[in-house]
Formats: structure tokens, C-alpha cells, sequence
């Protein structure tokens, strides 16, 4: 079963929890995705919340459903997660990061890694 943050909706957690596992590698680019009710055993939530973080993911272009067969990792999707990603860290992340910098008198220098 999953902890879930009460900081987020269900759905969006499920939603980086398929991210990080493909970003990371554990689920390759056209591997097959478990099944939504799988996820929601394994998760312990609803059906109908995991098919809202498939339907959200497949709209982000990270996953794609062939019917009657299931959903699989989408080509790209690794790369394509690797710029949300790092397009929310800069928008969200790191002014904070830079504010926190600022009132301690840190400095750093960030590079991108390519």
C-alpha cells in the first residue's frame, strides 16, 4: 500500500509514481503498464482514481492505450517527463531553493547535466 500525502490529490500521486518509475528505467519506453486495477490493489485506492492518473498521463503523451490490450510506456516518455520535470523544478522549486540560499548567505552554482 501507498502513504499518501494529504498535500496532493490521489490521482497526481499515482501520476509521479508511473513518472518516477519510468524515468528511472524500471518501466521501459513501450513495455506494458500494469493493468489499472493492479495499480489500485497495489496502491489501495479506487479504480476510477488510478484511471484518472492513466487518462492524465496518456493526455501528457507518457502513456498511450492500445485497446482491448492496455497501456504502455509511450516512445519519448522518458525524455519527454525529463523536461516537465525539470521545467517544474525551476518553476517551482527552485525560487524557493534561491530564497532559502539568500536569507542563510549561501551562494551555488547549478549546472544542467546533459
Amino acid at each position: 500500500m501507498m502513504q499518501f500525502s494529504e498535500e496532493k490529490p490521489i490521482w497526481r500521486q499515482i501520476y509521479e509514481l508511473i513518472a518516477m518509475r519510468v524515468l528511472s528505467g524500471e518501466w521501459a519506453e513501450g513495455e506494458r503498464v500494469v493493468s489499472v486495477r493492479e495499480m489500485a490493489t497495489s496502491v489501495g485506492v479506487n479504480p476510477n482514481t488510478v484511471m484518472r492518473s492513466y487518462e492524465r498521463l496518456e493526455a501528457d503523451g507518457i502513456i498511450f492505450n492500445r485497446r482491448g490490450i492496455g497501456f504502455f510506456v509511450s516512445e519519448g516518455a522518458k525524455e519527454h517527463i525529463r523536461q516537465l520535470e525539470r521545467q517544474k523544478f525551476m518553476d517551482e522549486e527552485l525560487p524557493k531553493l534561491r530564497e532559502r540560499l539568500q536569507l542563510l548567505g549561501l551562494t551555488i552554482d547549478v549546472g544542467v547535466k546533459e
